[in-house]
């Protein structure tokens, strides 16, 4: 190759031009190299970045052999400058042909540096706008999923997976804070099974615990070897973002960002797009939950406005006729037989309607919460539900393996029987406590495996009044 530059000059144009056109900045960088190479005739070209971390790249070469010692005449090394300050080395090494590198090599690959810094700031400002347009719409999908009546706990592993995802991280966690003090993993977004990250806490005391309940975010190099971090799975992952979820002036929580240990690091424009996607979010679970209690008391009001009706309508209208009814009864003589019977019928059926709109009744004044997931819970929620009619809580007891041995069609069998019960109870008089007996190892009378329920109140009669109910298993 000619030392006379002007030859070079259009293919460096085209190479300055080309740099020029590249928005994506590793994309940049490679042009760079590779016409770094193409325009000296070098066998080997490498970018080092002074700070990788703050745009998160890896070194940038060419193929080929590693590069050899950079003195001497067979290699050559310029700086480039991205709006004055120092961003990295461009290297070459090994001309082909055997011979040195010239001053007209090195003047080429100079203007080539220069240009090289406007493409890198041009590019970084490219992917920095790309950047915030995508945790921008991230956090809006995260708004509008909130705001379309998620769960609570759908709501936070909404959050965790889409900052997982714009985070490019291994794992969306959120914690909330404990009775005690710490805080605690309720929800988990990973590549795999989140089991035995939900559940792990940080204790109280904890340093990082102490910075983020002052809302102040922590950003860790690596978790495995960081003192501040303290628990059992904190050796799996490197980099991390612990962002506190603070809305009007409350802490609800935090959400962490962990990478997997090797990763790069997290630059101080993508801590810079999370700490503010964190601030979003947390506003955003502030409105679903003040939503949700809207609808929840919107359902409350309705609720007691059915129940209410129920029983100053319809129970007081069906017990003034079954008295009417029972009253004609004794009036019919004795040779009335027909009409007797007729009449006790009738009775029967208003007492039974009676206890039917009652139970109706019952259902409509739990509170309708999130349906326990467990048979043990779906019991518990009907007797504490009872409270409301009875003034006190039931006494609940559980015998044998009642999670395991009984069915979910026997469960909800039982469940009806229960709430019958506990209706019935509530409208005996003189009632002051109620016992419930759940038990998964009776046996029926032919052998068979059976669940018992038994529910006995203190009212009305001297020995009170006890209703039992079995299924077979």
């Amino acid at each position: 190759m000619t030392d006379d530059p002007l030859p070079r000059l259009p293919s460096l144009l085209e190479t300055v031009l080309g740099v020029g056109s590249e928005l994506e900045l590793r994309g940049t960088l490679q042009r760079i190299v590779d016409g770094a190479a193409e325009l000296t005739g070098a066998r080997y070209a490498a970018l080092d970045t002074t700070d990788p971390g703050q745009d998160g790249l890896a070194p940038i070469r060419t193929t080929g052999r590693p590069a050899p010692a950079r003195q001497g005449a067979g290699t050559l090394d310029v700086p480039i400058l991205v709006h004055g300050e120092d961003f990295g080395r461009l290297h070459l090494a090994g001309k082909r042909g055997g011979g040195p590198f010239t001053a007209q090599d090195e003047q080429v690959l100079r203007v080539l540096a220069v240009q090289a810094g406007i493409a890198i700031g041009n590019a970084r400002l490219y992917e920095t706008a790309r950047q915030r347009e995508r945790w921008i719409e991230g956090a809006a999908a995260v708004t509008t999923a909130l705001l379309t009546g998620r769960s609570a706990g759908d709501a936070l592993m909404t959050v965790a997976e889409r900052a997982r995802l714009l985070a490019d991280a291994s794992a969306g966690v959120v914690l909330l804070p404990t009775p005690e003090g710490g805080m605690e993993i309720v929800a988990a977004a990973t590549h795999g099974d989140p089991a035995d990250i939900v559940g792990t806490t940080i204790e109280p005391g904890s340093a990082v615990l102490e910075q983020l309940l002052g809302g102040e975010p922590v950003f860790i190099d690596d978790s495995a070897t960081d003192p501040r971090m303290t628990t059992h799975v904190r050796h799996r992952f490197g980099p991390s973002m612990m962002l506190p979820l603070q809305a009007e002036g409350r802490l609800i929580g935090t959400l962490a960002l962990p990478r997997r240990r090797g990763d790069r690091a997290y630059t101080p424009v993508e801590r810079l797009l999370a700490t503010q996607f964190a601030s979003h979010a947390a506003l955003a679970l502030v409105l679903a939950d003040a939503q949700h209690g809207r609808e929840r008391l919107a359902v409350y009001e309705d609720r007691d406005r059915i129940a209410r009706d129920l029983h100053d309508l319809v129970v007081q209208r069906l017990f003034a006729t079954g008295m009417m009814l029972e009253s004609t009864q004794r009036r019919a003589g004795a040779d009335d037989d027909g009409v007797h019977e007729t009449l006790g019928r009738a009775v029967d059926e208003l007492q039974s309607t009676v206890q039917e709109v009652r139970t109706a009744i019952f259902a409509l004044q739990q509170p309708p919460a999130e349906a326990p997931v467990t048979f043990r819970g779906k019991v518990l929620r009907e007797t504490a539900g009872a409270a409301a009619l009875l003034g006190f809580p039931p006494s609940t007891h559980f015998l044998g393996a009642v999670e395991t041995r009984v069915p979910e069609r026997v469960a909800e069998q039982l469940l009806t029987a229960l709430r019958r019960a506990l209706s019935a109870a509530a409208g005996r008089r003189g009632v002051s406590r109620i016992e419930v007996t759940v038990d998964a190892r009776a046996m029926l009378p032919d052998g068979r495996a059976a669940v018992r329920l038994t529910v006995h109140d203190d009212g009305e009669r001297t020995d009170g009044t006890t209703v039992t109910w079995q299924s077979p298993l």
